[in-house]
This record gives structure tokens, C-alpha cells and sequence, in this order.
């Protein structure tokens, strides 16, 4: 045993003689030596990207370029710059020959992608495909086909959740009327005859009678509308889109738009309504928000102040106006009506949201890719830790490298069983056998014997020299330069439990332990959520009483009462108190995560602990609307908050949180993506206070048991991001389930 050593320590001390050897196996596109060309082409951008970004850009565009590869990956860290690397990539590729990239973004980033677009490439034309005027400029997209080639690049910025959206339709038919004479009596034409007249469905473009499945003229009344048809003469569509709700007026629709707009209220609408018209205000808020801003009365003074006037412009730079037609989904749009090819690259901003099999954003995502020349996906966490994290994401952006390799649909359709293989060859499967006594015979005792297959955690080296090296750019902060970015420092804070929270505590997770004990001994797992929120929660929630029922059966499992009251902090929020009140003596502001909401929401009751302890603060909450989030916080910031409380999930992605350089959990969840993501916020390229992010957990709870769980979850996710785990191990983590799982396996040993 003395001779094993650690693999980062045989890496160190034979790393040289293992990268000649990879080197020859698998030289690199990229070796390091930047085009001159395309340094020119950077060098020319108004912002100008670091070496770091540099080198990432010329190693996408030499394995698009010059390698030919469908699709590239920049795995960067987050805060490292990826939409500048992006940006960087598309300049580039114009200056090569590319004309339209096509933008994937979260919601909350599609402005902030249009504004980051306009400050890096000098005269960029950018289209934001994210508000309900999308169907008219799609329109107007359709009409570039063949149209000559512009100088300078266009972008098309599309919010991924409008990118899945569908849309409210109706069925559109003429009504012919037919006559025909009818006799009195059936069949005796000497009877007394009439002319009957009957209403038929027909197209309106070619008058084709539309008939059912046995030839039948179909009725009006009749025509089905639960799919979309077409005419089987002309083809003409015999369906037409709808805006949901009553049609509104002109003056209705401007008012409205008006009344979204800061600082402006129903008299203030009013009035620029009389003075200007709605026309012209609508023509200002559609095409050049800029002179709406500088609005001048007759006299030539100026409608809003300086300071009115800022807020005006920050706004109106995320906000579009329903002035056109209605929603239409953009995917089937592109994929119906423009030609294949007709963008040169496509860019997927946190590409690991698209990884999902059934989602219908990913399959949105999917469609896209395969109607590009070229993909290039973002990410700052490739992998969550298992196998077919990376299945779909690989099956959407580079079909043909699967399907070579073998994966393929199988005569359904379905990816399912190519997924499995997938796993089965590049990650962990455990099959677990389970034997039981089965009926006596005459000479033997019966046993039966099952086996259920689960995933765990882990992806092989193989399957990581063949899929995520080839085509994928890793980027650490670290590398952008120390002169770039401050320290940034993590740790854990362990507080100690009340006396009486303590003993609380303690009973109920001696009584939940038994009854989740006793359930799965009887293979009944329902109690296994209701045991770990309850848990995990309840020292955090101990401020009100904890009713634990049977989620089946509403059997009472156990109750604690309240432990301390409304205005009466517990140890953790005491410390997170203390903190924010040292780091504002300091002349820091904090970012405080808190994940519960709902029934044990605590954000309301964090901001009147902190306000009681004399601090100003902000909580943001999920009914902020997306795309309004960065204004919002800017507004809490120059409004001279303290603490902004928040979920971690609602600014998980692309906000640049530099106002907040100290971050508090008070607790962390359980996805791997999400805790990453938001210790990052404020530890980005701009930063110029040292980051601190403190993790607060009570001592000897289910909470630090979890806290380590998630580490381990981390360590593997990293083993796919260009980190080197300390045993060959690590990057199997063997031992590991969902962490769900793991945590009630260690309270029920």
C-alpha cells in the first residue's frame, strides 16, 4: 500500500511524458499560436477581449473553420466572459464570411445580450425575437432570403422559453352554399318538390368543397379544429392565428404600453396622448425609443427630467410593445418558412438547460441545431455528474458523430435505448440483484431473483477523449490573470443549535428515522421526501411549528412546536445578522440566499430581522419578471440597499451581481448546477473587491451532511470541466446516487 499514490500526484510528477503522448495520439487543432487575421479582427472590437478570451476564440473558429466540425463547446467558468468569447467568435467568423448568428438566451439576458452585442462590434444589427411583435419580424426575416449580403453581422436574439412557446390559432374556412331540389316523397318524383340549402365547409383561396373521411361534404359547424389542416387541392392553410382577448384600439394599445414605462401614470399617458398623438407614440416606442426619450413640448422644453429620463432609457431597453401581430413560435417558423442554412451559428447560452430528453425546450433547441451551418454551445457545468447529461446535449448539436458511433432512434423513434447504451458504454450502470425465497417444490426450495438497472454518477475517460475534448474549450478564472480578477475565498460557517432547538431536533429525527426505517423495510419509500425536507428545513423553520403527517395515510409522525418567536432570530440568522452588519461597516453589501418559499417562506421574515437590526433591504422575488430582474436590482442598489435576499435560482444565470461582493447561504439545495452557478455571481471579470462566499449550516444536522454530498456532487461535475480529482475514483464516484438518496441512506444507517 505504500506505493499508491494519489492520480493528481502521478499526473504531477509524469504529466510531461503523458502530454507528449496524448500530443501524438491526438494532435491539437489548436496549438497555441494565434491566426494573425484574426487577431486583427479582435484588436478592431470596441471592447476588447483578454488573452485568455483570445485564445478561446481562435481555438472555436480554427475547429469550426478550419477543422469543419458541426458544433464547439466553450466550457468556461462562470464570470470568465463567455457572451464576450461569443461575440468574439461571431465577429470573426463575419470577418471569414458568416453573415447571420442566431442567439439562445435565458429570458432574464436577452437585453443584456442585445446590449453586449452593440458595445463589442461597431454598427452590429441586432433583432430581439423575444417580445409579441416576434411574428412581424420574422416576417421580415423571411423577406432577406436572396437579398445581398450586408457588411456588417446581424444578430437575432431569441429568450428560450418564446422559443418553445406555441401559439392561439383558429380554423379558417369559406362557406358555399349548396341547392338541391328535395321531393315530399322519397323516391317519387311526381311528388311536390322544394329547394333545400345547405352550408358546406370549403378553402378560401382555391372554393375546393372539403369533404370527410367517407367523401361526405363537411358542415360548417362541423370542421374539426383540433389539429391544423390544409387544403388537399391547393394546400392553402385553412387556419389563421388569433390574439387571445378582446381586440383593443389604438389609443387602448399605446395607453397601455405607456403605463409599462417608469415614472409615467394614467394622467401623464393622457396627456402625451393629446399632445402627440397615438400614432406618433407609437412609431417612437416601436422604431426609436431614443427620441421618445427627448421627447419637447411646444416650447421646446424637455417632457422628462434628467433623472426621469435615465430611468426611461434603462427600461426601454428591455421592453418591447404589442403593436403587431400575435405570437407565433419561432422555431417552426425558421424551421418552416426559412432555408436551411440561412444562419451561419447558432450560439446556446447555458447550453446544459437544453440537456433534458423530453423537454420541449431542448427538443426546440434540437430543431434549431439541425437547421444551422454551425453550433456553438456555452456552459459553466457541462456535466451534473452523470452520463446522459452529456447523451442529448452531444444528440442535438452533432447528430451525425452519434449516429456514427452507432447511437441511433430506435424503430420508434425513441433515443431511449440509445441513451442506455450510451451509459452502459461511457458511464455508470448498477445493477442490482435482489433475491428472495420463492414456493417450496418436491425436492427444492424456490428462490426468485430480480434485477433493476440505475444510473449513478461518473463519466469515463473514454467517452471524455472522445466527445468533450475534441470539440470543447475549457477556461478556469484563474486563467484570465490575477491582475484581472480579486481573490475570491469559500467557507463554512458551523453554527451551533439553540439548547431547546437542539433538543427538538433531536427528537424529531430520532422519531422520523425510525418511521422511514420501518417503511423501507416494508419497501414503501414514501416517506423519504417527507423526512429529508422536514429535516433539512425544520432547523431553519424552527420560528413556527412542524406538523409531520403520513403523505398516504395523514397518520401524525411527529410534531415540534415553535422555538423562537417573529421578532426573535435563530443562531444561523443571528450570524448572518453579524455578518451583513460587519461587511456594511466595511462598506460591502451581501447577497443572502435563502430557498425556501411557500408554506416555510423566510424571505419575508429575513428582511424584517435584518431591517430590525438597522440594515436596508431587498428581496427579490419570483413574480419580478425576467427580463426586469437586472433593472430591478439596479434600482435596490441605487435605492442604497444592504442585503438582497433572494433564491438562488432566480439569479442562478448571467447576472453580473458586482455590487454584492460578500455572498451568505443559508442553505444550498440540492442541485449541483444551481449552487455553482450562484457562487459565482459577483466573482466576475469587473470585480474589484475580494469575493467571500459563506456557507451556513447547524453543527450535527442533516444539513452539513448534505452540504458535504453536494462537494462530492461538485468534485465529479468538475472531472468533465478540465479539473483533475484526486483518484481515478473520483471521476467514477462509485458510491454515489441522487443526493436525495445518498442523505437518506446515511440517516437511515
Amino acid at each position: 500500500m505504500e506505493n499508491v499514490i494519489s492520480l493528481s500526484q502521478f499526473v504531477e510528477d509524469f504529466g510531461d511524458g503523458l502530454l507528449e503522448a496524448v500530443a501524438r495520439q491526438n494532435p491539437p487543432i489548436h496549438d497555441g499560436v494565434p491566426d494573425p487575421f484574426r487577431d486583427l479582427v479582435m484588436d478592431g472590437l470596441v471592447r476588447k477581449p483578454f488573452d485568455a478570451q483570445r485564445d478561446a476564440v481562435q481555438a472555436v473558429v480554427k475547429l469550426l473553420n478550419n477543422a469543419g466540425e458541426p458544433a464547439a463547446i466553450i466550457n468556461a467558468e462562470m464570470g470568465t466572459g463567455k457572451t464576450m468569447m461569443a461575440i468574439g467568435t461571431a465577429a470573426v467568423m463575419h470577418a471569414e464570411g458568416a453573415r447571420r448568428f442566431l442567439v439562445i438566451s435565458p429570458p432574464h439576458l436577452v437585453y443584456k445580450w442585445r446590449r453586449e452585442i452593440r458595445e463589442t462590434i461597431a454598427g452590429a444589427r441586432v433583432w430581439v425575437l423575444n417580445g409579441p411583435d416576434t411574428l412581424r419580424k420574422l416576417i421580415a426575416m423571411r423577406g432577406m432570403i436572396g437579398s445581398p449580403s450586408s457588411d456588417e453581422p446581424e444578430f437575432f436574439v431569441l429568450g428560450r422559453v418564446r422559443m418553445r412557446m406555441g401559439f392561439h390559432w383558429k380554423p379558417a374556412i369559406a362557406v358555399k352554399k349548396r341547392h338541391t331540389r328535395r321531393f315530399t316523397e322519397e323516391g317519387n318524383e311526381r311528388s311536390p318538390s322544394f329547394i333545400k340549402t345547405t352550408e358546406v365547409a370549403a378553402c378560401p383561396d382555391c372554393g375546393h368543397v372539403l369533404t370527410d373521411s367517407e367523401g361526405d361534404p363537411v358542415p360548417p359547424t362541423a370542421f374539426p379544429d383540433d389539429v391544423r389542416r390544409t387544403c388537399p387541392e391547393c394546400g392553402a392553410a385553412l387556419w389563421t392565428l388569433i390574439r387571445p382577448g378582446k381586440p383593443k384600439s389604438r389609443r387602448d394599445l399605446v395607453r397601455q404600453a405607456l403605463l409599462q414605462i417608469p415614472t409615467i401614470g394614467p394622467k401623464s399617458a393622457e396627456r402625451l396622448m393629446s399632445v402627440f398623438g397615438e400614432e406618433a407614440l407609437e412609431e417612437m416606442l416601436s422604431d426609436n425609443v431614443y427620441e421618445f426619450v427627448n421627447l419637447m413640448d411646444e416650447e421646446g422644453e424637455l417632457m422628462f427630467a434628467d433623472r426621469q429620463a435615465a430611468r426611461i432609457e434603462r427600461r426601454l431597453a428591455a421592453l418591447e410593445f404589442n403593436f403587431g401581430q400575435g405570437g407565433y413560435q419561432p422555431t417552426e417558423f425558421i424551421k418552416r418558412y426559412l432555408p436551411r442554412g440561412f444562419f451561419d451559428l447558432l450560439i446556446v447560452d447555458e447550453g446544459h438547460e437544453f440537456k433534458n430528453e423530453g423537454s420541449a425546450q431542448g427538443q426546440a433547441m434540437g430543431v434549431l441545431a439541425n437547421h444551422v451551418r454551425k453550433v456553438l454551445l456555452l456552459t459553466g457545468t457541462l456535466m451534473g455528474g452523470y452520463a446522459d447529461d452529456l447523451f442529448f446535449l452531444l444528440w442535438r448539436i452533432m447528430p451525425q458523430r452519434m449516429v456514427e458511433d452507432g447511437f441511433r432512434p430506435n424503430g420508434r423513434g425513441s433515443l431511449g435505448s440509445a441513451a442506455m447504451e450510451f451509459m452502459r458504454q461511457h458511464g455508470i450502470l448498477k445493477d442490482i440483484y435482489k433475491e428472495t425465497e420463492g414456493d417450496s417444490h418436491r425436492t427444492s426450495r424456490g428462490k426468485q431473483v430480480t434485477v433493476r438497472t440505475v444510473k449513478a454518477p461518473g463519466f469515463g475517460p473514454q467517452g471524455i477523449a472522445r466527445y468533450v475534448l475534441p470539440f470543447t474549450v475549457f477556461l478556469k478564472l484563474k486563467d484570465i490573470g490575477a491582475d484581472v480578477l480579486p481573490a475570491y475565498e469559500e467557507r463554512y460557517v458551523d453554527v451551533a443549535m439553540g439548547p431547546e432547538q437542539a433538543e427538538r431536533y433531536n427528537y424529531l429525527a430520532s422519531t422520523l428515522t425510525a418511521e422511514l426505517k420501518e417503511a423501507l423495510r416494508k419497501r414503501d419509500n414514501s416517506l423519504l421526501g417527507v423526512v429529508l425536507n422536514t429535516l433539512l428545513a425544520w432547523p431553519d423553520t424552527c420560528f413556527r411549528e412542524e406538523v409531520v403527517k403520513h403523505p398516504r395515510t395523514r397518520a401524525l409522525l411527529a410534531f415540534a412546536g415553535s422555538v423562537y418567536g417573529e421578532s426573535e432570530p435563530t443562531p444561523k440568522e443571528r450570524a448572518l445578522i453579524d455578518l451583513c452588519r460587519k461587511e456594511k461597516a466595511r462598506g460591502r453589501r451581501v447577497l443572502a440566499y435563502t430557498v425556501y418559499t411557500g408554506m416555510r417562506d423566510t424571505s419575508g421574515r429575513l428582511k424584517a430581522l435584518l431591517e430590525q437590526a438597522g440594515l436596508k433591504v431587498g428581496v427579490l422575488k419570483a413574480s419580478v419578471d425576467t427580463s426586469r430582474r437586472e433593472d430591478w436590482i439596479m434600482e435596490q442598489v441605487e435605492r442604497g440597499i444592504d442585503v438582497l435576499v433572494t433564491n438562488p435560482e432566480l439569479v442562478k444565470t448571467g447576472l453580473d451581481l458586482l455590487d454584492f461582493p460578500t455572498i451568505a447561504f443559508m442553505q444550498t439545495g440540492y442541485n449541483v448546477y444551481t449552487l455553482q452557478q450562484a457562487a459565482r455571481r459577483s466573482w466576475r471579470i469587473g470585480q474589484k473587491l475580494p469575493v467571500d462566499v459563506v456557507f451556513l449550516g447547524y453543527a450535527d444536522t442533516a444539513q452539513t451532511t448534505c452540504l458535504s454530498l453536494m462537494a462530492k456532487k461538485i468534485a465529479v461535475a468538475q472531472s468533465t470541466s478540465g479539473d483533475m480529482p484526486e483518484t481515478g475514483l473520483d471521476v467514477l464516484n462509485q458510491d454515489g446516487d441522487s443526493i436525495e438518496v445518498e442523505l437518506a441512506r446515511r440517516l437511515a444507517a
